[in-house]
């Protein structure tokens, strides 16, 4: 199915884009690397919308109060897990940050349930629980590593709680704007959420820290080769969400977890542990149990 190539693809964009951004964590800091995603995306998220609306002059599209809150709520969230994601990657490396990452699919399937009114199988029950449990296993620090690594886990938790909103809120946002055309709606969407969030990001930046500005315009080259692979992989995670109920979306999205693994390894010397390696695949069974369950 097409929301599956769709994924696929989104998922080495989305470790390209994170690469570039934990780079420049450290002048920018984790909220100047979050706008670098936003901003030197937008002109990109523009291009691809206008592409899109050439290719589909029947589009019709109605702005609605749904369609506006969900956008917001999406972007908002959205913002708040890039930038507690890039705290997880400083602080318990990249690969182990990524994994953590996957707490979105069974924290949405919870917000889902709650929110939304979506029914769970038993089999989807038992695979939050298996995930949860991975997670655990996952995020348990050695004692010489207790304090750095259970703040990398909270990070990594807070950023899968965070996209588990911005996945629900996104997918509500293409329903809600030209259910009829998908991607019209999904390339539409990412182009109104960035434009919010770069004028966010910026304004907060300029009033608390402007140093991270500075740091941002400074590293442009870096900044504009995340913003293409960040835009890239957004829209294919909006497309794939307006053709497919985020849980099963996020479940194929999973394999992320060993392209970061790869990554992580091959560009940072990280090394996992048998006990993340075990966790990491438990935590996968699990996603994949929520999401297809």
């Amino acid at each position: 199915m097409l929301w599956i190539l769709i994924t696929v693809a989104a998922a080495p964009l989305q470790v390209a884009r994170n690469v570039l951004q934990r780079g420049l964590v450290g002048d920018a800091g984790p909220w100047g690397a979050t706008l670098v995603r936003f901003l030197f995306g937008l002109p990109f998220s523009l291009a691809i919308f206008a592409a899109v609306a050439l290719a589909t002059p029947s589009a019709d599209p109605r702005l609605s109060a749904r369609f506006l809150v969900a956008v917001a709520v999406g972007a908002l969230s959205q913002v708040g897990a890039t930038a507690a994601l890039l705290m997880a990657m400083r602080t318990s490396g990249f690969a182990v940050a990524t994994f953590m990452q996957q707490s979105s699919l069974p924290l949405g399937g919870l917000i889902g349930y709650f929110a939304f009114g979506d029914r769970l199988s038993a089999v989807q029950w038992i695979g939050i629980a298996t995930t949860t449990a991975a997670l655990l296993a996952l995020s348990w620090p050695s004692r010489q590593k207790a304090t750095g690594a259970a703040s990398g886990s909270l990070y990594g938790l807070a950023s899968g709680m965070a996209f588990a909103v911005a996945l629900n809120g996104y997918r509500q946002a293409g329903l809600a704007l030209e259910p009829s055309h998908p991607i019209y709606s999904a390339t539409a969407a990412l182009c109104i959420a960035q434009a919010l969030q770069s004028v966010v990001m910026v304004a907060l930046l300029a009033a608390i820290r402007p140093g991270a500005l500075r740091a941002v315009g400074a590293s442009w080259r870096v900044s504009l080769g995340a913003g293409f692979f960040g835009t890239a992989a957004s829209a294919c995670w909006f497309s794939a969400l307006a053709l497919a109920p985020a849980g099963q979306v996020r479940a194929v999205g999973v394999i992320e977890g060993p392209i970061a693994a790869a990554a992580g390894r091959r560009l940072f010397k990280e090394r996992l542990t048998v006990r993340q390696l075990l966790g990491g695949a438990l935590a996968a069974a699990g996603v994949l149990m929520t999401a297809l369950g």
